[in-house]
């Protein structure tokens, strides 16, 4: 049973970002994502100009006047959106965690799917495929996506570790061939990346737009996610949060690793940390950057802290000038 407080954020979301798709997203959203190909619609007389290459001879034949063929874009499309639900989503230093602020991307991404009559589709993973929706049309199935990425934060941190379920993840976790140092992952703690990419392969059958959300924690996932990108869309989105990018003064700190279980007491005072804090967040945003760049895949970057429109405006607009070009 949901909880009154997951239904009141998911109407807040739904107003919030029903405005905002009917102001601004779902146009901007129209114009960059096409159809998949063209349909048959209709045959019609000839007009001076027309391309003489669809002209339908046996129609002409029939009529003793030209006739072309009409072709109209197959515009529907399908949206899946493949969300990490790892542990260090949970986290969050301003008003709302990287989680909640995924939740509110993903609604406007969704309202302006079916805004235009797309299909959406849902995919939480961690470690493993945690949850699967399939693609489907209208608002209900919407809010119920949203409600799931809302409800999944809600039930994880109920859960915590007292859990049997997490208990026999730790166990699993323990003899998987896929941790990446000598700590233990467990599957709902850790991320992996080129696991969902594969899902995405065998469970997507035609073309699919996929907005990968993520903090990206991850490695060894780059081959996987271009071999998915040659069949799909894929559109990469980093959620971050300030404090992954910049440790104030706040003297001795103990950190804790949300995905390797590992932690440490740190001096926040030195600035030799800060500052080597600081350059280690930029070298890997700008790599991932240059990954995703090279790779032919369109990178978006969120700040959990600020706005999500902005940078999906930004992004909308950077699409649509390389599409003229």
């Amino acid at each position: 049973m949901l909880t009154r407080e997951i239904i009141q954020r998911v109407r807040q979301i739904q107003i919030r970002t029903g405005r905002q798709v009917a102001d601004v997203l779902a146009g901007e959203y129209v114009s960059v994502f096409k159809g998949v190909g063209v349909e048959f619609d209709e045959v019609r007389p000839y007009i001076v100009g027309d391309d003489v290459r669809s002209i339908d001879w046996n129609v002409t034949a029939r009529m003793g006047q030209p006739y072309i063929k009409r072709y109209v874009e197959e515009r529907q499309l399908t949206v899946m959106l493949m969300i990490d639900v790892s542990d260090s989503q949970h986290f969050g230093s301003t008003n709302r965690s990287k989680r909640e602020a995924t939740a509110e991307l993903c609604a406007l991404l969704a309202f302006s799917a079916i805004y235009n009559d797309d299909k959406v589709g849902l995919t939480l993973f961690h470690g493993d495929i945690e949850q699967y929706i399939p693609p489907r049309k209208g608002q209900r199935h919407v809010l119920r996506v949203i409600r799931e990425i809302l409800a999944h934060n809600h039930a994880e941190s109920e859960q915590g570790d007292r859990s049997d379920n997490r208990r026999s993840a730790w166990r699993v976790a323990a003899s998987m061939p896929w941790r990446r140092d000598s700590t233990i992952r467990r599957p709902r703690q850790a991320t992996d990346i080129a696991g969902a990419m594969q899902f995405l392969m065998k469970s997507a059958k035609r073309k699919t737009v996929c907005f990968l959300v993520s903090d990206f924690f991850d490695t060894g996932y780059e081959r996987a996610v271009r071999a998915a990108n040659r069949k799909h869309d894929v559109i990469a989105v980093q959620v971050t949060d300030p404090r992954e990018l910049e440790m104030p003064n706040v003297g001795m700190i103990q950190l804790q690793d949300s995905e390797t279980g590992k932690s440490g007491l740190y001096d926040t005072g030195s600035v030799s940390f800060r500052r080597r804090f600081e350059q280690l967040a930029e070298q890997r945003n700008n790599a991932l950057s240059q990954l995703f760049v090279a790779s032919g895949i369109d990178f978006i970057r969120i700040d959990a802290g600020e706005s999500v429109v902005n940078p999906l405006i930004r992004f909308f607009h950077q699409r649509e000038r390389r599409m003229r070009r």
